[in-house]
Order: structure tokens, then sequence, then C-alpha cells
């Protein structure tokens, strides 16, 4: 292993059959049984270029709290293939020593722009809103939210997982509602971009932040979206806002996954509420196609991507 300090080969990075001796951050640890009775962990560990599912076998109470999300390890082992994917089998996995140069930032993945820069490029869409109700409701609940939506994630896993994500993945769909927008003038840009606004900002309770990110109580309990419809109401009630705006903001929320199947309590019945749909299905899954892809090379195909019905997609040889 090279030296902490020296360029250094990331996890995003190994193929199958290649050896493994990295410092990595576990991303989400859950214990298991197998059909023999033999308790085993499964570990995502993760570094800046990516993350990878581990097995430890015969896993003991020791290891349980040894091995906690948010605590980094050097792991040792080799790359193999399970059923399309990249999956690490683990020779040895130790806990960082103090006396280690290795931090939980060097590990981190987080968005190519800064939180900064993203919050300027969001903030002139909240000043295009023209009606007055969901603007003053778009700015009080970021304003009440601003900390956490600069740095959490968009999710767990698959898609914007990483520090700043979910503000990246709100301004990246705000470019795309902004030429959607121009394209059928007709959308009512009010809603749509307040809508992308605030369609995830419920995470910021749903999850526990930015490393070694979880699901919260409230989060298991309510999800994101009941969480974001309740704040909408409140902070309606505390502006002494009253009138159609408040609920055509519910309704963009409670519809944004599309179909009950995928977690909507209500299927979109706004014009702009399906446009919203498809456009966090567009970004999600570009950002899932974008990772994956950016770790094949040229004439290969990625892992399966479990998301995307499982598939792998092939990188042309051209640009």
């Amino acid at each position: 292993m090279k030296g902490i300090g020296t360029e250094m080969k990331g996890i995003g990075t190994y193929k199958t059959g290649e050896r493994v001796d990295l410092f990595m951050l576990i991303k989400q640890a859950t214990k298991g049984i197998t059909t023999t009775g033999s308790p085993f962990m499964t570990l995502i560990l993760q570094d800046k270029t990516g993350d990878i599912e581990a097995k430890l076998w015969d896993a003991k109470e020791e290891h349980e709290k040894m091995f906690q999300p948010a605590s980094i390890v050097r792991v040792g082992g080799d790359v193999h293939d399970y059923r399309g994917r990249n999956q690490l089998r683990i020779k040895s996995i130790r806990p960082a020593k103090p006396d280690e140069p290795i931090q939980i930032s060097d590990l981190v993945p987080s968005a190519e722009k800064s939180k900064e820069e993203l919050y300027e490029e969001l903030s002139p869409y909240i000043f295009e809103i023209t009606n007055p109700n969901i603007q003053r409701i778009t700015r009080y609940l970021l304003k009440q939210h601003r900390e956490a939506f600069l740095v959490y994630p968009a999710a767990t896993k698959n898609h914007h997982d990483y520090v700043s994500g979910l503000l990246d993945h709100v301004v990246s769909m705000l470019r795309l509602g902004k030429a959607i927008a121009e394209l059928y003038p007709s959308l009512n840009k009010d809603l749509l971009y307040a809508g992308i606004i605030l369609h995830d900002v419920g995470k910021v309770v749903e999850l526990s932040g930015p490393v070694g990110t979880v699901y919260t109580p409230a989060g298991n309990l309510l999800g994101h979206i009941t969480i974001m419809v309740n704040e909408i109401a409140m902070a309606a009630k505390e502006l002494g806002i009253e009138g159609e705006e408040v609920v055509l903001l519910q309704h963009m929320v409670l519809s944004h996954h599309g179909k009950e199947e995928w977690g909507s309590p209500k299927r979109p019945m706004l014009k702009e509420a399906e446009i919203l749909h498809y456009i966090d299905n567009i970004d999600a899954k570009m950002n899932m196609l974008n990772r994956a892809l950016s770790k094949a090379e040229p004439g290969e195909f990625t892992e399966r991507l479990f998301p995307l019905d499982n598939r792998q997609f092939y990188k042309p040889t051209f640009e």
C-alpha cells in the first residue's frame, strides 16, 4: 500500500481479481445469519472513489461493536465478481490506529463543486419564483434547514450518496427544469422550481447526516415525503399563508416518486408534478450511470446496477 499523502488507488478503480490493502470508511454495517446458522456482517466500505460491499464471515459480538458505521478501518482482501457486481472478500480488517495519518475527510466522497458554489447557483431560482406565497414558504424552509441542506447526501446509496449530494441533486434538477420550462412555457415555473427545491429537503430529517448515513427513527417511521408535507403546512401556518398554493406545493412533494409502489402517497395530478417526477428520475439515473461508467474501460460493460433493473451498461470505445 502506498503511504498516506502519496497518490493512492481508490476502491472505485479496482477490478475483479485485484488485491486490496486500503484504509476505508465503514458506510454501512449490518449483521446476518447464514443458512447453517453462522453469524456474518455485511459492510459497505468507501473512500473518495466509491464504495464496495464486503462480507465478514464468522463475525463475533466484538466485531459488531468494533466495526460500526463512520469508523475507519484498514482492510486487506481480494475483489471478486458476485452476480455481476464487485465484492470484497475480506482477508484482514482492523480499526485504524490513532497515530495513523488518516481521517474521515480523506475518505468521504463529495460533490465536485463546493457547497458554496452550488448554493450560489441555486439562489437565483428562488428569486425567479414570482408567486409571493410560494416564494415565502420556499425561502422559509430553506432557511430553517440551510446548514444540513448544504452538506447532506440525497440517499444512503445508489444516487448522490455523498457530502452535499442533496444540494448537488437539487441544482442539477433546477438546470433541467429551467431547460424544460423554456421548451414548454405553459409550465408554471413557480410550482416547478419550488417543487424541485423542496421535494427532498425532508431527507435532512430522514437521514442521520453526511457520514455513515443511516435512516433516523423519524426517517423509518415517517419518511422524507411525509416529513416535508408536514413542514410545508407548519411553514404556511407560521407565515399566515392560506390557500391553494399550500395544497399544490404539498402535492408536488407527495407525488414526486410517481407511483404508489415507488413510495408516492399520491400519483401526480398536476402537470408540474408529472414533470418533477421525470426530472427527479432522470437526474438520479444519470448520476448512477455516470459514476458506474467512469469505472468501466472503453469497450467494457459496467457492473450490474440493481436500481436500473440489474442491467449492465456498455461504454463505447469512441467519444
